[in-house]
């Protein structure tokens, strides 16, 4: 009789424990009030905004790390050119886990947005912010006001300008490359606003902007006129992706630093035959 009294207190303490084991559980996968599945949505949002705005890899893996190490998760990153993927895994839970996939819409270059979301995920990680509030900042980032198109638009002219000043030019070839990049440039926004190919509106920007400081080339109005030309195009340079390629390459990110240094390459080509086209109709065949 006391052998069986034994038994059932026994039986009872196992499914008591169980119980509790069950009830952590379930607490673990919503660690900081957040699901994993969430979680997992979040760190997705956090590695598209970073790629998109042209952060290189390590950069993405490092603010991800951070993130996770506030929590009981084990993230796990996939970081290609056109999509990232994420694994994420309940530390006291491992059969918890979530896989989420997204895509990378495109590729620019926004410091301000890198920066800020730096910022967000080191006040996470000094227990300044919740997982919440960076969520919420993440999604004012998102709609931030951005600059209007008309100041943009100026001030490529006004560097692309200056640029031809400190290259030797004078300022009516100066005035050339201020003008010609403007319209250049008016072309590729506005030929992407209306979804043209990338590489096309390139192309068209790259000839446009060779036409219009080519007139100087052509009527010999400023006294390096070749200089207008030549720095007239530079807004189309792809520094960025060219940059983040050899991080990648250094830091062992071979496919996406592959990916980015063909973007980049292709990119100077569109910018070649743009040029090209523009040189054989206007003429210029000593540039």
């Amino acid at each position: 009789m006391h052998y069986t009294r034994q038994l059932t207190e026994l039986f009872i303490l196992h499914e008591i424990n169980l119980y509790k084991a069950n009830k952590m559980e379930n607490v673990s996968s919503e660690d900081k009030g957040m699901s994993v599945t969430r979680f997992v949505d979040l760190i997705l949002e956090v590695s598209t905004i970073l790629l998109e705005s042209g952060a290189h890899c390590e950069r993405i893996n490092r603010n991800v790390q951070r993130i996770a190490d506030t929590t009981c998760y084990k993230v796990e990153i996939l970081l290609t050119f056109t999509a990232v993927s994420v694994t994420v895994t309940d530390r006291k839970n491992p059969e918890n886990t979530v896989t989420g996939n997204r895509r990378v819409r495109h590729h620019g270059a926004h410091f301000g947005v890198l920066t800020n979301t730096s910022l967000l995920t080191w006040d996470l990680f000094e227990n300044k912010i919740s997982l919440d509030e960076l969520e919420n900042c993440l999604n004012e980032i998102k709609v931030a006001p951005k600059h209007p198109v008309w100041l943009i638009r100026v001030f490529i002219g006004v560097a692309c300008g200056c640029l031809c000043l400190l290259a030797g030019g004078d300022w009516v070839d100066g005035a050339f490359a201020f003008i010609a990049s403007l319209m250049g440039l008016t072309v590729r926004q506005e030929m992407i606003k209306k979804k043209f190919n990338l590489m096309v509106a390139i192309v068209c920007s790259a000839f446009v902007t060779t036409t219009v400081s080519g007139m100087n080339v052509l009527f010999g109005c400023g006294l390096s006129p070749d200089i207008s030309v030549a720095t007239a195009v530079l807004f189309l340079i792809p520094g960025v992706p060219l940059i983040n390629c050899i991080i990648d390459l250094l830091e062992g990110y071979i496919p996406t630093g592959i990916a980015r240094g063909a973007f980049g390459g292709f990119i100077l080509l569109c910018i070649a035959i743009g040029m090209f086209m523009s040189m054989s109709l206007i003429g210029i065949n000593n540039f």
